[in-house]
Parts: structure tokens; sequence; C-alpha cells
């Protein structure tokens, strides 16, 4: 039995998005269930290169099926992260808002006429399913626990017109015992006050590694108005009193702004808040089921200070928190709902890893890839490539390290991760501003050996098994001036434990490390920059290190050093756009009374996330037909070397912001297994 989930958009990666609610439609992703069992899974976001892709996952569901061998006409079942009434009533709403928009009212038939434009393949009415939402999530997280009974909460902005819900799990059932509706989102309360932090959707996270840098104290009283604990766990949020309220009490701060002792007092208290909602619904329910165990899923699951102060709390037994419990879960969550209904449901075990994602692929395609580069790269192998990165981190270097399949969800877990010596403080420092181009103040999480986990850090008796960066921990008074680059100012770390049973390679060069320097530690944050989604192919990994500061990349068993570089091995490049770029050249209001024609490049289709670029470029541009060597391009213009520098240079700014592609020309590629990969570097 064959059940693909989805989650994500109903339009295609180079189409005008579709105007829907912004807490709907976006972490697109696809996960192939066989009998029960995760067969393959990514998010659509590795492979079209858009954060939190908000498209129909089509490279994702290619992917799975490519992964397991199959065409679309052989899965059993589908089913989408929504139920139909609700994906039916956003149609109508966009029917009206957006009357120029030719799309059908049916989901169910949109969804199939989609699927057969992308696989080529018609699928029967009867094989599609849609689902709910927050059951989704639920099922992501119970049915992967590995508990026979819990107690099961999704917390989230909103789906299916609620923002959550509680219920108990008990074998392979779940029985719901409550609902939240979409007006009382924590998700939505969370979302509404870091509008005023100078944060937006999908940077709650942020906010959250902000926090402990503040005071709750000074605004407590003030949140205080903002929510309300009622009896039986119940609450209330009051998402209209925050804006006016922040507004007449605080320093508004605009995005790239410093940020103030008072910004960091309101995010203490803005997690207070949560953190005394959360506990009052659980206390409850704990009580009222007597459930001695959780689950958790919903995007407010991945509070990891929350999840900590549970874990600590002792309220529960054991805690399980999905790894993908955003969105993008809900995709697994409805492949194990069909699963389950066909009688073919998850085994009762719990979940050790998720590297569903694609594999780099043989060694010698590795080293094709690698190769093509030859200008840019001094590519070498060897034999203990543990070892060899060991000793380039204990002599001070960042590097990338990219190995096996990736990882499913939203924290890198050592196959697409960047790693460092967590001793240094300014490690810290650097990587945030030479690597990831980030606030200065965020933290990095440790990945540790499993058996030396509880030597550095203080664990809750019993438990020493944290795979998936789900929980902040304390890190032991002894070992946080040791480990400064990864203590956050708290005294906390977001834990990772290394198995040397689920990731081998990953636990090697960790061990080969703490051989070298005594530490069984590495620092290690996700492979990508600020422009971009983790990195999950040999090219993709390549593309950053070139555009960071990293001092070295390993791939599979290569070790990869930059090249300094001439223009000539810069021209010898192929160019080429994204499918979500496009050019413009316009008329617009240079002063009250003088207009003159700029040019854009667009990531999308929307002004608000546009660049100027030079007429040149642009022409440059407009001249490419899929792609063109840019020394050819050049060649074929009267520019002289100054400004065929000047138009590199202009080239290689946009290809770090990822609006433009720099690669190989397609001749110089090969090895590279297009059904894993969609949409190049």
């Amino acid at each position: 039995m064959l059940c693909l989930g989805l989650s994500g958009g109903l339009d295609k990666v180079y189409e005008n998005p579709l105007e829907l609610p912004n807490t709907f439609l976006h972490d697109g992703a696809a996960v192939l269930v066989r009998d029960g069992h995760v067969i393959a899974a990514i998010e659509e976001e590795r492979l079209n290169r858009i954060k939190h892709s908000n498209k129909l996952p089509s490279s994702a569901v290619r992917y799975c099926l490519a992964a397991a061998g199959v065409q679309l006409g052989d899965i059993d079942r589908i089913a989408f992260y929504a139920t139909e009434a609700y994906c039916n009533a956003m149609l109508e709403r966009l029917f009206v808002s957006q009357p120029d928009v030719s799309i059908p009212l049916d989901a169910k038939l949109l969804l199939r006429k989609l699927l057969a434009q992308e696989c080529g393949t018609e699928v029967d009415a009867s094989r599609v399913s849609f689902v709910n939402h927050h059951h989704a999530h639920a099922v992501s997280a119970f049915a992967m626990s590995g508990f026979e009974q819990s107690l099961i909460v999704a917390i989230d902005g909103g789906g299916d017109f609620l923002s959550g819900l509680v219920a108990v799990g008990s074998g392979t059932e779940i029985t719901q015992l409550e609902t939240f509706p979409e007006n009382n989102s924590l998700g939505l309360f969370y979302l509404e006050t870091i509008r005023y932090l100078g944060y937006g959707l999908f940077d709650e996270y942020k906010v959250m590694g902000l926090a402990p840098y503040g005071d709750p104290a000074p605004y407590r009283d003030l949140f205080e108005q903002f929510y309300e604990l009622l009896d039986n766990g119940g609450y209330r949020v009051h998402l209209d009193r925050i804006g006016p309220t922040l507004l007449r009490n605080i320093q508004v701060r605009r995005r790239g702004m410093p940020f103030t002792q008072q910004h960091r007092d309101v995010s203490a208290s803005l997690q207070e808040a949560l953190e005394r909602i959360v506990f009052h619904i659980l206390r409850h329910h704990r009580e009222a089921t007597g459930m001695k165990r959780l689950c958790l899923a919903g995007g407010v699951a991945h509070n990891c200070t929350v999840n900590g102060k549970l874990l600590y709390s002792g309220l529960f037994e054991d805690i399980f928190v999905q790894p993908a419990a955003h969105d993008a879960g809900c995709a697994l969550g409805a492949a194990l709902m069909m699963s389950n209904d066909a009688g073919k449901p998850a085994p009762r075990e719990r979940l050790q890893q998720v590297y569903w994602g694609p594999d780099l692929g043989s060694e010698r395609a590795i080293e094709q890839e690698l190769h093509a580069w030859a200008g840019h790269l001094d590519v070498e192998r060897r034999d203990d490539i543990a070892g060899s990165a060991a000793d380039w981190m204990a002599h001070g270097a960042v590097i990338g390290w990219v190995q096996g399949r990736s990882e499913f969800g939203p924290r890198a877990l050592g196959n697409r991760s960047i790693l460092a010596d967590p001793r240094p403080a300014a490690n810290k420092d650097r990587i945030n501003a030479m690597v990831k181009k980030r606030e200065g103040y965020r933290p990095f999480a440790p990945s540790v050996l499993e058996e030396d986990a509880s030597e550095f850090f203080e664990l809750p008796e019993g438990q020493r098994e944290f795979p998936f960066m789900n929980f902040v921990v304390r890190v032991r008074d002894s070992k946080r001036s040791v480990l400064g680059a990864i203590t956050h100012v708290d005294g906390t770390a977001r834990l990772q434990t290394v198995s040397r049973k689920t990731n081998p390679a990953y636990w090697d060069v960790i061990h080969a490390f703490k051989e070298r320097t005594g530490i069984p530690v590495l620092l290690n944050t996700s492979f990508n920059n600020n422009a971009e989604p983790i990195v999950d192919s040999v090219s993709d990994a390549i593309t950053t290190f070139l555009t960071t500061d990293l001092d070295g990349l390993v791939v599979g068993p290569f070790l990869i050093k930059k090249r300094t570089t001439t223009l000539e091995d810069w021209t010898a490049l192929a160019v080429s756009l994204p499918p979500y770029a496009s050019l413009y050249r316009v008329r617009a209001y240079a002063a009250e009374d003088r207009q003159e024609t700029v040019c854009e490049i667009r990531s999308g289709h929307s002004i608000r996330d546009s660049v100027r670029i030079s007429h040149d470029l642009f022409d440059l541009l407009m001249r490419i037909e899929g792609e063109a060597v840019l020394g050819s391009l050049l060649d074929a213009t009267t520019f002289d070397l100054a400004k065929r520098e000047a138009l590199v240079k202009e080239l290689r700014i946009l290809w770090e912001q990822r609006r433009v592609r720099l690669h190989p020309p397609r001749a110089a590629r090969v090895g590279r297994d297009s059904s894993q990969r969609q949409g190049g570097v």
C-alpha cells in the first residue's frame, strides 16, 4: 500500500502567487509511505529553492516517486493536508478577490488537474483525499512517538478555520477532546506581537532566541491584557489589543533597526506569556486524562524553549515532538492517515531519524559535479574524511558538511550542516556575520555524541536521546565556559544527540574531533545563507560555499577548498534565471516632477521583493534563452574590461542573493539525477 501525503500551494513555481491567507498554503512537502513506513520525504523548498515554499510540491512528488521507483499511477492513496470544504472556501475567496484568475472552484478537481500536468498521469478521484489539518499534525506526532497511549496537542497559526486541537491517542486511534478556534490562535498571538519588533511570518524562532536577553517583568502586566486563563485549561487571546497597546507603550522596531533593551524585554514577556498559556492547557488535560506521555506538533511545537521547560517540569514522563512540526509535517500525517485507514498503520516504534531526502549519488557523480567547477575549487579525496574534517575544525576552520540523504524538516541534523569548533565564543559571532549574514545574538546548536551527552548537559533522569534539536536544555555550569560558541546567554543550548547507529558518518566526525580536542561536541547549524533554504544537492552546497566565507567544504569523501579566481574563471560559467525570478523595465518617479526608466529583478511577481539592476545587466539577462555562457554574452557586446568586471561583480551579488544562477555550462554538468533534483544551482 503506497500512500502519498502533500502539503503546500496550488500554483506552479513560475506562476503568480495565489493571494490566500498567509497562515495557509506554505511549507510545501511530499511524503511517501509504504505499509506505514516512510520511504521518502522532502520539503519543496529544498528543491525549488524558495524558502517556506507556497507552491505545488511537484518537485517533491517527483523525488518521492523516483526514490521508490514508481509512477504516480502506482500510488494507492493521495492526501492533501486540509479539508476539502476549507480548500473550496479558500478558492471561492480567491475568485472574489482575484476574478482574473482562471481556476476551478473545486479543490479536488484542481489538485487532480495539477498532478496530471506535473506527472503526466491522470489521477482517479477515488484515490484523492483531503484530511483535517490539525488531525494530520496529531497523527504525524503520535504515530511516530512509539507510545501506546498519550496526550496529543497540536498548536499552530491556523488551518481549517482552527488553530489547534487536544486529543488522546490509543493504539492506532486518536480521539479529539477539544479544538482551538482561529481567532484564539497562539501562533497568531506570537506573530502579531513580533510585527512590532521588526519581524514577520516565519521569524518567530528569531524572537525566541532574543527572549533570553530580556527581562519579562517590565511588560508582564502589559501582556496580561492580551490573554486570559480560563477554567478547565481554557484560554482567550485578544489579538486586537496587541497592536494599539504596543504602539502606545514601546518604540516600534522596524526591520533592520538595532535592538534596544525594550525590544529584548518585550520578547521575554511574549515568551513568558506563551509558556504560561501552554502550561495552563497541558496541566489541565494531564490531570483530566491521566496521560503520562505527551506528543506535540504544529508550528508552536518548534518553540524549543517551551519544550525544554516542559521537559524539566516533570509534568509528563516522556515527551515526543514531531521534528517537522510545522505544516510540512502535515504531509507526513496525511500519508500515515491514509495508510492507517487502509489497515497498514505505522509500527509502534519511536522515530530515530529523518534522513528521507535525496542521496548525494555515487562517488563518481559527486566527483564529476565538483570537477565541473575546476576553475573555482580545489578537490582532494581523503580516505579518512572524518579525521581530515576534524583536523580542519580543531585548527579553527568553519566548514560545510554534506553526506548521505538530506534531512526532512527545518533542522540540519548532520547531513547538510555547517560545522565548527564549539569552544571559542567568537565562532558564534563569526558565523552569524560572515556565513549566515544574520543578527549577532542568534544562537547555534550543539551536536554531541549520545554517550557523552550527560557529561556536558543536564538531562532529565533516564533520558539521553534528543536526536532532533527539539529541546532547549541546560549546559552544565562547569562546561559553559568551555562551550562558548553554543551556550546561549541564559546557559542553555538547543541539543542534538548523535547516535552511531542512526548516523555513523556524523558520529565519526564528532568522535574524531573528540580524539583531537577532548570535546565530543560540534557546533552545528543549517547549511545555507540568509537568502535560501538548507542546501540539498551537491550543486547547492557548492553555490553556498562559494557565496559565503566558509573555510572549507566536505562532500562525501572529498575535501574542497576555494581557488583564487580570475575574470576568465567567472565568464566561463553559464548564467540563468531561477523559475521564480522575473525581469522588469518600468517607468518610475525619481522625483515629484521627474520620471525615469528603471530595471528590476523580482523574486516572484511582487514589487516588494525586487532589486534594481543596471540597464546593461538587464539587457544581458534578457538575451538568455534557458542558459548562456557569460563569456559568450559579453563577447557579443562592446564592453571594455572595466565594464565586464563591473557586470560580473553585479551578477555575483545577485547570485549571492539567489536572484540569478551561476553554474558550469550544461555540457560540463554530468552525473546528475534530474529525477532527484529539480531546478539546478
